[in-house]
């Protein structure tokens, strides 16, 4: 498509307006004056005739996968390749998401003679974390006499997968990162309560009776004592909650709550295999949206990463059943089970009470929730000034008392329920994940 300039314009207005104005006005000028008016028309139809192939010669290249984080700039690259190696102005337009934080739709590039391409920078500063695509370039530049702007658009695929910003909340877990480093320590088999048979020895004063192995002893004449090898290895499942609550803002922040999850379940893998442990994920909402077995490895932790970039709220209510369901069925082995869901809805939390009896038994289950704004104890804020804030305070006690009630009723079915700081939830969370893996509880 070609479009005239400011150029033309101006150039018709010096020639057409006054030689059809002498033309009119003295008879004896008229044909010189058609003279002059027909060679400008030639001249401008002749730029438009050759205007075409200016863009022929061009080719833009973007990469097929760009990987970005939220709030940290970035930039695209454009290669411009200029087969003809003719030196031109070029401007170069992108219609890029506005989640993308581009400053600007289009920029200037020169290509310079004898070139065969040009490199061109896009800054980005992604605001959202998701997939993106674009799947045009426009590119425009002016005809060789500068009349006439051919535009062309050029059809591509770019894939921009925008993730979560972990370098903040890596800041803030830092000591937690090195108290678990255990610089200068060796690793060695240690013996304790765990899975694996380690040896016998003599009964001691004090052991169990459930660790005496009572055929040996009927043998030797004389009590036997079974040890067991710590186990060093443990699947760790990240079980994250994507239906309707999880689209709440998060209290003290803009932020939602499925992004507090997803943070801080990226954290928590990335702890998890430093410390030998198996990382694994489940999404789910009204049904289960990914699973991903646990393992360790760079290539492992990117998947699950990969699951968890484009994860979005859905309004829909989660069911637990069938997620309980389907963890009964694929996870055989004994792991620890966090959950990352809301339970304030006194309906869900029934259907989750209800539900969790199916993996109490067999599995260590922890669900974490974040902890509701003004749901506090009465007479814990100071700030009481009106009566609403006092009727305010009375029903955020009443929340409280609900939660703390559910946590009592998950407690006897063997879950622990605990109510987390949104701003800590990454260091909760691994502390949590320590505390197990030091009391051998899985």
């Amino acid at each position: 498509m070609i479009v005239p300039r400011t150029k033309l314009i101006v150039w018709a207005s010096l020639v057409l307006l006054p030689f059809a104005a002498v033309g009119a006005t003295l008879p004896g000028a008229l044909p010189v004056s058609l003279l002059f008016i027909g060679a400008f028309f030639a001249v401008v139809i002749y730029d438009a005739v050759i205007v075409p192939g200016t863009l022929g010669s061009l080719k833009v290249v973007l990469p097929g996968l760009l990987r970005l984080q939220k709030g940290r700039a970035g930039k695209l690259e454009l290669i411009i390749e200029n087969s003809t190696r003719h030196g031109r102005a070029l401007r170069v337009g992108l219609a890029l998401p506005s989640e993308l934080g581009s400053a600007f739709d289009d920029q200037n590039a020169a290509l310079p003679a004898g070139a065969a391409s040009a490199r061109l920078d896009w800054p980005l500063k992604p605001t959202r974390r998701g997939q993106y695509r674009i799947e045009r370039v426009y590119l425009e530049a002016a005809s060789p006499l500068g009349f006439w702007s051919v535009r062309r658009a050029q059809i591509l695929k770019t894939e921009f997968r925008v993730y979560p910003d972990l370098f903040s909340e890596r800041d803030k877990v830092a000591a937690l990162f090195l108290r678990r480093q255990q610089v200068g320590s060796r690793a060695q088999r240690q013996a304790g309560h765990g899975r694996d048979f380690e040896k016998l020895r003599e009964y001691v004063p004090g052991d169990s009776y459930d660790e005496i192995h009572w055929k040996a002893a009927a043998k030797r004449g004389h009590p036997v004592t079974k040890v067991f090898q710590i186990e060093r290895t443990q699947e760790v499942y990240l079980i994250i909650d994507a239906s309707r609550l999880s689209g709440r803002p998060a209290a003290g922040g803009d932020v939602t709550t499925l992004e507090r999850f997803v943070t801080a379940a990226l954290i928590l893998g990335a702890a998890a295999e430093r410390q030998g442990d198996q990382f694994g994920l489940i999404t789910f909402s009204d049904r289960v949206l990914s699973f991903v077995r646990a393992k360790n490895g760079q290539a492992h932790y990117d998947a699950c990463r990969d699951r968890l970039y484009a994860l979005e709220p859905q309004l829909v209510a989660p069911d637990f059943d069938e997620l309980c369901v389907f963890i009964r069925q694929r996870l055989r082995k004994r792991a620890l089970l966090i959950f990352l869901t809301a339970l304030d809805d006194p309906m869900l939390a029934e259907g989750f009470i209800k539900s969790a009896a199916l993996i109490a038994q067999q599995h260590l289950v922890l669900v974490d929730m974040l902890q509701p704004a003004g749901a506090d104890p009465l007479f814990s804020n100071e700030r009481v000034e009106s009566v609403d804030d006092l009727y305010r305070a009375l029903g955020g006690h009443l929340r409280w008392r609900d939660l703390r009630e559910l946590q009592k009723v998950l407690q006897r079915r063997g879950v622990r329920l605990s109510l987390l700081d949104p701003e800590r939830l990454s260091a909760q969370l691994l502390e949590q994940h320590a505390e197990v893996k030091a009391r051998q509880l899985v």
